[in-house]
Protein backbone atom coordinates (compact mmCIF):
# COMPACT_ATOMS: atom_id res chain seq x y z
CA UNK A 1 0.00 0.00 0.00
CA UNK A 2 3.19 2.36 0.61
CA UNK A 3 2.90 2.63 -3.65
CA UNK A 4 -0.58 3.46 -3.39
CA UNK A 5 -0.18 6.47 -0.72
CA UNK A 6 2.53 7.42 -2.48
CA UNK A 7 0.59 7.96 -5.80
CA UNK A 8 -2.10 10.00 -4.12
CA UNK A 9 0.22 12.21 -2.23
CA UNK A 10 2.01 13.31 -5.90
CA UNK A 11 -1.66 13.73 -7.10
CA UNK A 12 -2.41 15.99 -3.87
CA UNK A 13 0.84 17.89 -5.30
CA UNK A 14 0.18 18.04 -8.23
CA UNK A 15 -3.32 19.48 -8.36
CA UNK A 16 -1.83 22.72 -7.13
CA UNK A 17 0.53 23.31 -10.05
CA UNK A 18 -0.05 23.69 -13.89
CA UNK A 19 1.24 24.37 -17.20
CA UNK A 20 -0.27 26.44 -19.65
CA UNK A 21 0.40 26.76 -23.67
CA UNK A 22 1.42 30.75 -22.75
CA UNK A 23 -0.59 31.18 -25.97
CA UNK A 24 2.92 30.08 -27.82
CA UNK A 25 1.97 28.04 -31.34
CA UNK A 26 4.60 25.99 -33.09
CA UNK A 27 4.24 25.37 -37.18
CA UNK A 28 3.44 21.82 -37.03
CA UNK A 29 5.13 21.26 -40.73
CA UNK A 30 8.52 22.70 -39.21
CA UNK A 31 8.13 20.52 -35.99
CA UNK A 32 8.33 17.07 -38.42
CA UNK A 33 11.08 18.43 -39.94
CA UNK A 34 12.99 19.28 -36.69
CA UNK A 35 11.54 16.06 -35.29
CA UNK A 36 13.99 13.91 -38.30
CA UNK A 37 16.66 16.32 -37.81
CA UNK A 38 16.78 15.50 -33.97
CA UNK A 39 16.50 11.55 -35.13
CA UNK A 40 19.65 12.12 -36.65
CA UNK A 41 21.73 14.05 -34.09
CA UNK A 42 20.61 11.70 -31.31
CA UNK A 43 21.93 8.53 -33.80
CA UNK A 44 25.51 10.29 -34.54
CA UNK A 45 25.58 12.31 -30.88
CA UNK A 46 23.38 10.66 -28.38
CA UNK A 47 22.79 12.78 -25.34
CA UNK A 48 19.62 15.66 -25.36
CA UNK A 49 19.05 17.91 -27.81
CA UNK A 50 16.76 21.12 -27.50
CA UNK A 51 13.81 21.48 -29.49
CA UNK A 52 12.53 24.93 -31.31
CA UNK A 53 9.73 25.04 -28.39
CA UNK A 54 12.28 24.60 -26.00
CA UNK A 55 11.82 20.88 -24.84
CA UNK A 56 14.76 18.64 -24.28
CA UNK A 57 14.51 15.46 -25.50
CA UNK A 58 17.04 12.39 -24.85
CA UNK A 59 17.47 8.66 -25.82
CA UNK A 60 18.23 6.25 -23.22
CA UNK A 61 18.57 2.28 -23.89
CA UNK A 62 15.28 1.51 -22.10
CA UNK A 63 12.54 2.82 -19.87
CA UNK A 64 14.31 1.42 -16.68
CA UNK A 65 17.18 4.16 -17.40
CA UNK A 66 15.45 7.36 -16.66
CA UNK A 67 17.04 10.23 -18.90
CA UNK A 68 19.53 12.62 -17.09
CA UNK A 69 17.56 15.83 -17.71
CA UNK A 70 15.71 14.62 -14.86
CA UNK A 71 19.16 14.60 -12.34
CA UNK A 72 18.09 17.48 -10.02
CA UNK A 73 14.06 16.80 -10.48
CA UNK A 74 12.62 15.88 -7.34
CA UNK A 75 11.73 12.09 -6.86
CA UNK A 76 8.44 13.03 -7.47
CA UNK A 77 8.72 13.73 -10.72
CA UNK A 78 11.46 10.98 -11.66
CA UNK A 79 8.90 8.54 -10.54
CA UNK A 80 6.07 10.08 -12.68
CA UNK A 81 8.28 9.81 -15.67
CA UNK A 82 9.11 5.87 -14.08
CA UNK A 83 5.44 5.29 -14.25
CA UNK A 84 4.94 6.78 -17.54
CA UNK A 85 7.24 4.34 -18.69
CA UNK A 86 5.32 1.34 -17.46
CA UNK A 87 2.39 2.64 -18.93
CA UNK A 88 3.11 3.11 -22.59
CA UNK A 89 0.08 1.07 -22.83
CA UNK A 90 -2.48 3.39 -21.55
CA UNK A 91 -1.12 7.01 -22.19
CA UNK A 92 -1.20 6.87 -25.97
CA UNK A 93 -4.89 6.81 -26.03
CA UNK A 94 -5.53 9.78 -23.14
CA UNK A 95 -5.37 13.44 -24.22
CA UNK A 96 -3.19 15.69 -22.13
CA UNK A 97 -5.24 19.02 -21.51
CA UNK A 98 -1.82 22.16 -20.93
CA UNK A 99 -2.21 23.03 -24.24
CA UNK A 100 0.73 21.01 -25.12
CA UNK A 101 -1.57 19.32 -28.58
CA UNK A 102 -0.67 22.80 -29.69
CA UNK A 103 1.70 24.46 -28.60
CA UNK A 104 4.32 21.25 -28.65
CA UNK A 105 2.43 18.95 -31.31
CA UNK A 106 1.69 16.36 -28.27
CA UNK A 107 -0.49 13.77 -30.00
CA UNK A 108 -1.69 12.33 -26.19
CA UNK A 109 -0.62 12.35 -23.03
CA UNK A 110 2.62 9.94 -23.52
CA UNK A 111 4.63 12.71 -25.44
CA UNK A 112 4.51 14.56 -22.61
CA UNK A 113 7.16 12.36 -21.03
CA UNK A 114 8.10 9.82 -24.00
CA UNK A 115 8.29 10.94 -27.82
CA UNK A 116 8.89 7.44 -29.44
CA UNK A 117 9.58 3.57 -27.67
CA UNK A 118 11.94 2.44 -30.34
CA UNK A 119 11.26 -1.21 -31.56
CA UNK A 120 14.94 -1.93 -29.99
CA UNK A 121 13.51 -0.76 -26.43
CA UNK A 122 14.77 2.50 -26.25
CA UNK A 123 12.93 5.30 -25.21
CA UNK A 124 13.45 9.00 -26.88
CA UNK A 125 12.34 11.33 -23.64
CA UNK A 126 10.82 14.34 -23.79
CA UNK A 127 11.72 16.91 -20.93
CA UNK A 128 7.96 18.91 -21.33
CA UNK A 129 6.35 17.03 -18.30
CA UNK A 130 8.70 18.19 -15.56
CA UNK A 131 7.25 21.67 -15.83
CA UNK A 132 3.46 20.94 -15.75
CA UNK A 133 1.77 19.37 -13.24
CA UNK A 134 -1.57 18.56 -15.66
CA UNK A 135 0.71 16.28 -17.52
CA UNK A 136 1.98 14.65 -14.36
CA UNK A 137 -1.59 14.66 -13.03
CA UNK A 138 -3.01 13.08 -16.28
CA UNK A 139 -0.02 10.56 -15.93
CA UNK A 140 -0.42 9.53 -12.70
CA UNK A 141 -4.40 9.32 -12.50
CA UNK A 142 -4.78 6.99 -15.45
CA UNK A 143 -1.49 4.71 -13.98
CA UNK A 144 -4.19 5.35 -10.62
CA UNK A 145 -6.84 3.73 -12.78
CA UNK A 146 -4.97 1.25 -14.13
CA UNK A 147 -3.94 -0.34 -10.93
CA UNK A 148 -7.52 -0.25 -10.04
CA UNK A 149 -8.47 -2.39 -12.85
CA UNK A 150 -9.72 -0.32 -15.00
CA UNK A 151 -10.09 -0.10 -18.69
CA UNK A 152 -8.48 1.64 -21.43
CA UNK A 153 -12.17 3.17 -22.21
CA UNK A 154 -12.82 3.65 -18.57
CA UNK A 155 -9.47 5.38 -17.92
CA UNK A 156 -10.32 7.72 -21.03
CA UNK A 157 -13.58 8.57 -19.92
CA UNK A 158 -12.50 9.46 -16.72
CA UNK A 159 -9.57 11.90 -17.81
CA UNK A 160 -12.03 13.82 -20.47
CA UNK A 161 -14.50 14.10 -17.70
CA UNK A 162 -12.17 15.70 -15.36
CA UNK A 163 -10.59 17.89 -17.65
CA UNK A 164 -13.12 19.07 -20.08
CA UNK A 165 -13.92 22.03 -18.43
CA UNK A 166 -11.16 24.75 -17.16
CA UNK A 167 -8.18 23.74 -19.45
CA UNK A 168 -6.78 23.63 -22.79
CA UNK A 169 -7.71 22.12 -25.59
CA UNK A 170 -6.91 18.50 -25.30
CA UNK A 171 -4.35 16.86 -27.78
CA UNK A 172 -5.64 15.38 -30.94
CA UNK A 173 -5.73 11.77 -28.83
CA UNK A 174 -7.38 8.56 -31.00
CA UNK A 175 -10.14 6.31 -28.50
CA UNK A 176 -9.20 3.07 -27.35
CA UNK A 177 -10.77 0.61 -29.30
CA UNK A 178 -14.22 -0.83 -27.43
Amino acid sequence: MRKSGAVWLLTAVLLVSGCGNGGAQDDHAGEHAAEHEVDHHLQEHGSQHKLSNGDLQELTSSGEVLPSFLDGKSNDIRAVYSIAAQITDVLPYIPCYCGCGESAGHESNLNCFIKEVREDGSILWDDHGTRCGVCLDIAVESAKLKSEGKSLSEIREAVDAKYENGYAKPTPTPMPAS
